[in-house]
């Protein structure tokens, strides 16, 4: 984002080579007000003591062909903010990711699975990405398939999508992430439900026979529940994992309408803890992008980008028409139709250690 007189100056290749200094100038304010956004609703990340653990459905990430180069540095902004991010819909193509990796820097990290293959995975990888000066790759990655004993009753013998372990290290703390991304649509309630049932009966007997590198388990993602799927939050809950209590109740995706994406714990309950806030309430939140970029107010500066991705541009006849498109689907295919999701995790445990030392 230097000035263009800069650009013969430095050694290596520009991302967005194309950009002028008036598109530079909006992208770095933007920026400045997503930052100060950011300051005021997530914890500084430096501490020895915290991790901030995220997870995010990027939208076909990879896929959408009309993400402009704003998306793409505040995408990096949000994420630099973490120090572990879980990622659901990254596609066939990774283009986007390494854009998005050459804007984080050589700190970051990422792990990514080979995509599902058939309609029904959706062309679609899960992925983590990492900032290195905090967390270390365990050396675990795989997914969790099912077996024939396990589906023998059962009309699935494969989750659509499948999910993907992959173990961590930060301070004190072991674990794995479970990224899951479970069948969606109101009306395939039943298969939804199965594929839960089934992955938490594979967890069941993984640690039943000792075959998992870690037994602190984090089940996180775009799980598709609805609110009416209580039934499927008990049976989650039934099971020893814990729904992140911060996280409870609160709508994720963008219309603000369900609680696709959640949180839950299984871990270690004597020494891995989240952490609190002075009233003893645990740390972590929904994080909401379009709070602080691509606004209402902003919406003028993207009416020529909206007129060049819309399919049929003669339909968008009025001002109401472009605020219906900017608001219900230009804006989301930039960033997401969800929001981030977060928590934080205690990662220095030397006063429990001691103090156990002590009995």
């Amino acid at each position: 984002l230097r000035p263009q007189s800069d650009d013969k100056k430095i050694d290596y290749a520009l991302i967005f080579p194309n950009l002028n200094n008036a598109q530079r100038k909006r992208i770095i304010q933007d920026l400045l007000l997503l930052r100060q956004d950011l300051d005021l609703k997530i914890p500084e990340k430096n501490s020895d003591r915290s991790l901030l653990l995220a997870s995010w459905n990027l939208k076909e990430f990879g896929h959408l062909t009309k993400r402009i180069p704003d998306s793409y540095f505040f995408i990096a902004e949000i994420i630099n903010r973490f120090d572990l991010v879980a990622v659901q819909e990254i596609k066939s193509g990774l283009d986007d990711l390494n854009i998005l990796m050459r804007l984080l820097g050589s700190n970051w990290s990422y792990t990514i699975t080979d995509i599902t293959e058939g309609d029904d995975g959706n062309s679609e990888r899960f992925g983590y990405i990492y900032d290195t000066r905090k967390v270390t790759f365990s050396g675990l990655s795989g997914e969790l398939v099912l077996w024939d004993d396990l589906t023998k009753n059962s009309p699935i013998k494969q989750l659509k999508r499948t999910p993907a372990i992959t173990g961590f290290k930060a301070g004190w703390k072991s674990f794995s992430l479970v990224n899951v991304h479970f069948q969606p649509a109101e009306d395939k309630k039943a298969i939804r439900k199965e594929e839960v049932r089934l992955l938490l009966e594979a967890i069941k007997e993984k640690l039943k026979n000792k075959r998992l590198w870690n037994e602190n388990l984090i089940m996180l993602g775009d799980t598709n529940l609805y609110k009416t799927d209580t039934d499927i939050v008990d049976m989650i809950t039934q099971t020893a994992f814990t729904e992140a209590d911060n996280l409870k109740g609160k709508y994720t995706n963008v219309s603000e309408t369900e609680i696709y994406d959640r949180i839950f714990l299984r871990v270690d309950k004597a020494f891995f803890h989240l952490e609190k806030d002075h009233n003893g309430k645990e740390i972590g939140d929904v994080y909401k992008p379009f709070e602080a970029v691509y606004t209402e107010v902003q919406r003028p500066y993207y009416h020529e980008y909206m007129l060049a991705h819309k399919e049929d541009s003669s339909t968008l006849t009025s001002d109401a028409k472009f605020k219906s498109y900017y608001h219900q689907y230009w804006k989301r295919n930039q960033l997401s139709d969800h929001n981030l999701i977060w928590i934080a995790i205690t990662i220095d445990s030397t006063n429990e250690f001691l103090k156990s030392r002590l009995s």
